[in-house]
């Protein structure tokens, strides 16, 4: 059975996006069998990865407002061994239309189940709100990754998002579990980032994966092409430095 992790971390900007669409393409390339759903209305790791939801007709709003069957919506990408579940902005509704549905926050679960067999690594890319589509992505899960930029308000999100872990983990799914925090957008030369970066360790100790994902303009570059890093620049420091993720996310789970 595929382990199902959540990407999570209800502050924007931190890099979550672009972890789950590298680390996706990495354990592809490490020959794993991955799926990568998109439930952030913005569908940004679809289109990082060449997919635009308007233009393929059904995505995983679909999946989850109308009951539509999974294996009909989920699409290869370019890379080899990752197929994706894509977003459109239409989900920006399906927090509404949840609302009144029974067992609403075991929607996304019911929707993964009959494909969970099929893969190795299920990564689900959430919004940074913490809102009924994140709480199901929870709900999916077997544990949550927790991408943390490198900066002193990047610590102030942590507590508000491991409070709702503990939450989810006490009233709707016992097995959730930390994965672990990845700091990313890390640059050694300043103090601050390593400071942060200590903080996390010495608080979060074991938790704390040993790989950095650092500052790198190809890293950035490469959604605006439809590319992971790893087809855009394979050689780049943030196509290694996901190499190393996946690598270290595997031998963990081994």
């Amino acid at each position: 059975m595929g382990k199902i992790i959540a990407l999570a971390n209800q502050k924007g900007g931190v890099g979550k996006t672009t972890t789950a669409i590298n680390l996706a393409a990495s354990l592809a390339s490490l020959e794993k069998r991955v799926l990568l759903v998109d439930v952030d209305p913005q569908a940004n790791a679809s289109s990082g990865l060449g997919v635009e939801g308007s233009e393929i007709g059904k995505t995983i709003y679909e999946c989850l407002c109308s009951g539509l069957p999974a294996k009909e919506v989920i699409i290869p990408s370019m890379v080899e061994g990752l197929d994706i579940l894509p977003s459109h902005i239409d989900l920006a509704g399906a927090d509404l239309e949840l609302l009144e549905r029974d067992r609403r926050e075991f929607v996304l679960k019911e929707v993964l189940a009959p494909i969970v067999d099929q893969y190795d690594y299920i990564l689900i890319d959430c919004s940074p709100s913490l809102g009924i589509i994140t709480v199901n992505a929870l709900v999916a899960s077997d544990s949550v990754l927790i991408p943390v930029q490198c900066e002193y308000f990047a610590l102030e999100g942590i507590s508000k998002l491991l409070n709702t872990v503990r939450i989810v983990r006490q009233r709707l799914n016992p097995r959730l579990e930390i994965e672990g925090f990845l700091m990313t957008m890390y640059d050694s030369r300043t103090r601050l980032n390593n400071q942060i970066y200590e903080e996390v360790k010495s608080h979060f100790k074991t938790l704390v994966f040993e790989t950095v994902i650092q500052r790198n303009v190809k890293l950035g570059e490469a959604p605006s092409h439809g590319l992971p890093a790893l087809l855009y620049d394979a050689d780049s420091r943030g196509a290694v430095n996901h190499l190393q993720l996946a690598t270290e996310l595997i031998n963990k789970n081994k």
